[in-house]
Order: C-alpha cells, then sequence, then structure tokens
C-alpha cells in the first residue's frame, strides 16, 4: 500500500525528518490563491500514486500566486502514466545546493533489509545502479535490526558525503535522517522507504520528496498510522484502483486491471478476460493467453486482467466475477477454468450460468466464455450444467466448459480464441 507524498511527508515529519513547509492540498487551480501564507516561490505537486511525475509535467515551480494557479490549472487536467491528476499539494520551494538519494527496501530473495545511499539525487535509482554503481552504496542487514547500528550508519553517510557538494558539513545531519529513515521503516511494516531527493540547503538536509510503500502482511498492526493519516481503509499497492478493481474489491475478490483505465481498443485486437481458478492459475492464465496469441494469431491477443477469488466463493462471487468482465467494454472474450481444490466446480458452473441467464433476459452484453472445470464436485457440476444447457439452451449458446481433463487449457484457450476471430470474421 503506497502513501500519497504529502501523507509520507507527514509520517516524516512525525518521526523527526525534516521536510518543506506544507501550505495546503488542493483539488481546483483557483483554491491556490486562496492558501494562506504562502512564501513565494512554491512548488507544486502532483498527488498520484505513480513515478515519474517530473518528467510527465505533473511537478512545477511558481514564482507568484497567478504563476501557481496557471500551472495548478494545466496540471489538474492533466494524467500521468494513466493516472487523472485530481489533488495538487502545495509546499514550501526549498534552495538547493546538492541532492542525494537514501532509501530501505527489503531484498525478497532472503528477507534481508538493504539501505540504499547516492550521492546522485533526484534521478532513477536504477538508472544510477546501471550507468554509475560506483556512486551507490547498499549495505544490508542479515539480522533485522530494529535500529541502524551506528557502524554501518557512519559507513553509508562516509559514502555519501564524500561524494555529495556540501556533504561534509552536515554528515551529522545526514546521518540522523538515515538512522531516522531506517527506523521509520521498521516501525511501520515498510516494503519502501525512500528520500529521492534529499537535497542539501543552506539550513541543512530537508526531504523534498517522501516514498513510503507499506507491506499489506502488516497493514493490520498500523491503526496507529491510519488514525494519523485519515484513512479508512486499505489503498490499491501501487496506483488508484480502477473503476474495475473497486468493483471487485467491494464483491469481496481480487482483481487487476493489466491496462490503464482509459486504455483506447485496437479494432485489430482480440481482449481476452480471464476467471481463472486462483492466483497461480491466474498468473498462468495470463501467459498461456499471450503465449497462445503469439504463436498461432500473430500476437494480436491481449489479456486484460488478474483476477482471483479465493478460496471457497459464493455463487453470487462467481456470477459477479464474469458479471465485471462482460461490463467492461474492451473485453471480446472470457476464458476460464475452475481447478477445483478448495473452491467447488459445483458453484463455480452455478455462478456462471446464473450470469448468463440473468443477463440475457435484462438484454445485457454478453460475451464469449471458453473454460474448463475438473476437481471437487465435479459430478453434480457436470450434472448441473447438462440440465441447464437442456433447460436455457438460448442462454447458454455462447458457453463452451470442458469437462474433465479431455483437453489442455492452452488448447481450450485456442478454441476460444478461434471462436472469437471466427465471430469478428478475421482470418
Amino acid at each position: 500500500m503506497r502513501l500519497y507524498e504529502n501523507e509520507a511527508k507527514r509520517v516524516f515529519e512525525r518521526e523527526g525528518i525534516p521536510v518543506p513547509k506544507l501550505y495546503g492540498v488542493v483539488g481546483r487551480a483557483d483554491d491556490v490563491g486562496e492558501l494562506g501564507g504562502m512564501a513565494f516561490p512554491v512548488m507544486l505537486k502532483s498527488l498520484v500514486l505513480v513515478g515519474g511525475r517530473g518528467k510527465a509535467g505533473g511537478i512545477g515551480r511558481a514564482k507568484d500566486a497567478a504563476e501557481a494557479v496557471s500551472l495548478a490549472r494545466r496540471m489538474l487536467c492533466g494524467k500521468i502514466r494513466g493516472c487523472a491528476v485530481e489533488r495538487l499539494m502545495v509546499e514550501e520551494a526549498v534552495e538547493e545546493k546538492g541532492a542525494c538519494y537514501v532509501g530501505v527496501t527489503m531484498n525478497p530473495a532472503d528477507f534481508n533489509v538493504s539501505v540504499i545511499v547516492s550521492p546522485a539525487g533526484g534521478v532513477d535509482i536504477e538508472q544510477v545502479a546501471r550507468e554509475s554503481p560506483d556512486r551507490l552504496l547498499a549495505v544490508e542487514l542479515a539480522a533485522n535490526e530494529k535500529i541502524l547500528p551506528d557502524g554501518k550508519a557512519s559507513e553509508l553517510v562516509s559514502f555519501l558525503s564524500a561524494g555529495l557538494p556540501g556533504g561534509k558539513d552536515f554528515a551529522g545531519a545526514l546521518k540522523d535522517i538515515v538512522s531516522r529513515l531506517y527506523s521509520l521503516f521498521q516501525k511501520y511494516d515498510c516494503k519502501v522507504a525512500e528520500i529521492n531527493p534529499l537535497i542539501i540547503t543552506p539550513r541543512g538536509p530537508v526531504a523534498a520528496d517522501a516514498k513510503i510503500v507499506l507491506d499489506d502482511n502488516g497493514v493490520y498492526r498500523q491503526g496507529g498510522l491510519f488514525a494519523l493519516l485519515g484513512l479508512e481503509e486499505v489503498r490499491h499497492d501501487v496506483a488508484e484502483p480502477t473503476r474495475n478493481e473497486v468493483r471487485a474489491r467491494t464483491a469481496g475478490f481480487l482483481y487487476v486491471d493489466l491496462l490503464p483505465e482509459d486504455h483506447v481498443k485496437d479494432p485489430r485486437r482480440l481482449y481476452v478476460g480471464l476467471v481463472p481458478g486462483g492466483a497461480g492459475y491466474g498468473i498462468f492464465s495470463i501467459d498461456e493467453v499471450a503465449n497462445v496469441g503469439e504463436r498461432f494469431f500473430g500476437g494480436r491477443v491481449v489479456p486484460v486482467n488478474f483476477m482471483d477469488s479465493g478460496g471457497g466463493p459464493a455463487v453470487e462471487t462467481v456470477a459477479e466475477m464474469f458479471d465485471l468482465l462482460m461490463d467492461y467494454e474492451l473485453v471480446d472474450l472470457v476464458i476460464t477454468s475452475r481447478f477445483g481444490g478448495i473452491s467447488s466446480c459445483d458453484v463455480f458452473i452455478r455462478g456462471l450460468v446464473s450470469c448468463l441467464r440473468a443477463r440475457h433476459a435484462q438484454g445485457r452484453r454478453m460475451v464469449p466464455v471458453f473454460g474448463r472445470m475438473v476437481g471437487t464436485d465435479l459430478p453434480r457440476a457436470r450434472e448441473f450444467l447438462e440440465r441447464a444447457n437442456r433447460e436455457t439452451p438460448e442462454e447458454l449458446k455462447d458457453m463452451h466448459i470442458t469437462v474433465g481433463n479431455r483437453k489442455i487449457m492452452a488448447e481450450v484457450i485456442r478454441e476460444g480464441i478461434r471462436y472469437a476471430f471466427d465471430v469478428k470474421g478475421w482470418t
């Protein structure tokens, strides 16, 4: 779960890390002129949960009120990597003598905590590692200490201040910030805590930017942090949730859009929605649809989502999973698979049939469904499916479900894509 910059800086302030003065957060350009106590110049920053704001015009400096309003008007009309800019933070512009990078993260391979510093601030740390590895120092702490050991802190700051203009003059302050950032990382169960850039000003280092990503597995312990920031629910990890993701969360299942919310449909491509039987199978389904599309259909097939029902979903939940994809205008075909273990094939097929019957009765958009089911409750599921096809053949005419292991999923996927291509009259 990622925090917005203004939220992360509030946490920084609480933990004793210097930040620029915040004048306010606005959602309308004219509101910038209403903010009191501003001393120009000021910085305007788009509040979105994605990187690359500076390159996309999402950060600007204004020398007076008129320029600030004009800049805000332009920024609030834009998007950054598909995310609409709906709010801006307005803060003090600090004088820069130098800039560096400080970050704390965890290595998922061995769960060691790494503290990373570089005198090259304001640049993507991945770019520094790739192009100037000698400008970066990473120190791993295998013991996962709660407090950064003094020797490690000194090693990091010695490297940092040696390559940073004015760094040696503020070595003590830099050491304090590195240590506090590490403690913050541990205290709030973070996956990432980062300052880029940490700016050297005449009065000392100031965190001009702030990034905090919380580990979702530890969020349940962070009631105090949520209260501090006025948050009531867990937020999407990377960016603002799409309409589909909000709908899925409300219904109680996991869903991630693979395409931006404003993606323009390519009329030469087939867009495939996925209702898999589990998270691992969901990842496999994305790969297999793309692979089959590449091998047999000239790369003209696009998987549009990840989805996971969780263990033992209700019939209504399964029906909503299919409803969501059929309501999604991009989707031309739905590929599904129920490898029944914890979850029941009988519940799965009842949910799918319920969805199709209801949509047919209401005159709503129907999308062809191809899939396979095998595993728990398969005999009962087969019996229900056969009866449903006899009772409502018109409603279920575009449902093609293979029962058992007579076909592998790659073959089912290929048949479904070929069917959808034929419907469109494509070769």
